[in-house]
């Protein structure tokens, strides 16, 4: 399914010289400081393209044009990565000039199109502010280098794609990431974990102390997972309720096995205390190590699911290993 979305920018200071109204009752109004450091911000920002058309999850996510030879393609291996099959492997790349920013197509199958015009193979086309870009059924928009819609347009896709409560990934994030990661895996030929790990009685903790200390030690065991116990290239996300889900790229059997009883040991040992009150928490984590013959994402993650649920009628506060 396609998805369209409008990317705008914001403008947080207009208001009109003639207007006698009170103007606080109509605006807020922004600390110098704060506008200050978002010009600043962007004016540090290099070029980027913004997905305005494309499948769920990708839309509103944007990629830094950063150097020369970045890629758009349906490859794992390219700096844009866009799972559509209307995309050929490598379609078209960026090449930067001076302050220019050029489009070239590698004989795409599909074409790649500029403002309406179909570029010939290898032909350079030099991009300007808010140009739209079609590869294939993708259409980006071109935004020049400190341009401040960037900033505003990644903050607001970091916020989709964040769970509001936790800070995790959301579980739309996690949708697009695990079968992107499992690609990448049999392309590069690496090894694969994920780990599924969910709260121990969380009702019993909304029961006994309130649902807002539940809030608490869902965020508090958010942060502890993602700031003490993973590594910077390893994937947390908030799948439902009291449920996460990690991918570790690279990451063997005995290494996922190894993080998946660290963070057993840390949640456990961990002070969770909310209005004076220690809450014991405990979790229970399945394990999964992507084998050769597993190339389906939902397979994946089912059989780590599964694990996790074995944990659990094992008696909870344990890991288990899927076979």
């Amino acid at each position: 399914m396609i998805v369209v979305a409008f990317v705008g920018l914001y403008n947080e200071l207009a208001m009109t010289a003639d207007d006698s109204r009170d103007v606080s009752e109509k605006t807020s109004v922004v600390s110098q400081d704060t506008f200050k450091g978002r010009i600043q911000a962007a004016d540090s920002a290099p070029p980027v393209i913004v997905v305005l058309i494309g499948p769920p999850g990708y839309v509103g996510k944007q990629y830094p044009i950063s150097s020369n030879d970045i890629v758009i393609g349906r490859s794992v291996e390219t700096q844009v990565y866009i799972d559509d099959k209307s995309l050929s492997r490598s379609h078209a790349k960026f090449a930067i000039v001076g302050s220019e920013v050029s489009i070239i197509d590698l004989g795409s199958t599909n074409r790649t199109i500029v403002n309406g015009v179909p570029l010939p193979p290898l032909a350079p086309c030099t991009l300007s502010n808010n140009d739209q870009i079609k590869t294939g059924n993708i259409v980006f928009k071109f935004l020049e280098k400190g341009n401040i819609e960037a900033l505003t347009n990644q903050t607001m896709y970091e916020k989709a794609n964040r769970d509001a409560l936790t800070g995790a990934h959301s579980k739309g994030s996690l949708l697009e990431k695990g079968p992107e990661a499992v690609r990448r895996s049999e392309l590069l030929n690496e090894e694969l974990s994920v780990i599924v790990l969910d709260i121990d009685h969380f009702k019993k903790i909304n029961d006994t102390f309130g649902h807002a200390a539940g809030d608490m030690v869902l965020k508090e065991l958010a942060t502890i997972v993602s700031s003490r116990l993973i590594r910077s290239n390893d994937y947390f996300a908030r799948y439902g309720g009291e449920e996460f889900v990690l991918i570790l790229s690279g990451a063997t059997a005995k290494m996922a096995s190894e993080i998946a009883e660290r963070v057993r040991v840390t949640i456990e040992t961990h002070k969770f205390i909310f209005e004076g009150h220690t809450i014991p928490v405990t979790v229970s984590l399945g394990v999964v190590t992507k084998r050769t013959n597993d190339t389906d994402w939902s397979e994946l993650f089912q059989s780590a699911d599964t694990a996790l649920y074995k944990s659990k009628d094992a008696g909870r506060n344990r890991v288990t290993i899927a076979q």
